[in-house]
């Protein structure tokens, strides 16, 4: 089965010092990839960076990323699942976020698991397959 990877577990990568390899061995020959949002998360984490070591640090770890993991593109079908998304959590008192909400779509739409560590935060999501990241 196909993996979307949230940010959290590029995040969580990250500040272990570890690389995609870490990702790769964890999800076997399973081919993974990210939404486009979560691309733009990651790129706010470099461009928030408190230090100039800690910038150059991490964008050297998310350009890495962004060079090697495919980026699912928000599209228009992805666009309606989200709009659906939205209203149905909303209507529930659950709202997860706007980003998140597109990350639960692109899932969705591409038939795709979600790896993240935000298990709670996703389970709103009807329908969404979920495995936690360790």
């Amino acid at each position: 089965m196909a993996r979307l990877i949230d940010s959290s577990v590029f995040i969580e990568l990250d500040r272990r010092g570890e690389t995609l390899g870490a990702l790769e061995a964890a999800v076997g020959d399973e081919p993974f990839a990210l939404a486009s949002i979560t691309a733009s998360e990651l790129l706010v984490e470099v461009i928030r960076s408190a230090t100039p070591r800690q910038h150059s640090r991490r964008l050297e770890f998310v350009e890495s990323v962004l060079s090697q993991v495919p980026v699912v593109a928000f599209d228009l079908e992805i666009a309606r699942a989200h709009a659906q998304l939205t209203a149905d959590l909303a209507a529930k008192g659950q709202s997860i976020g706007s980003n998140d909400i597109q990350i639960a779509a692109t899932a969705l739409v591409r038939g795709y698991a979600l790896l993240t560590h935000n298990v709670r935060h996703f389970e709103r999501v009807p329908g969404l397959r979920i495995t936690f990241a360790n």
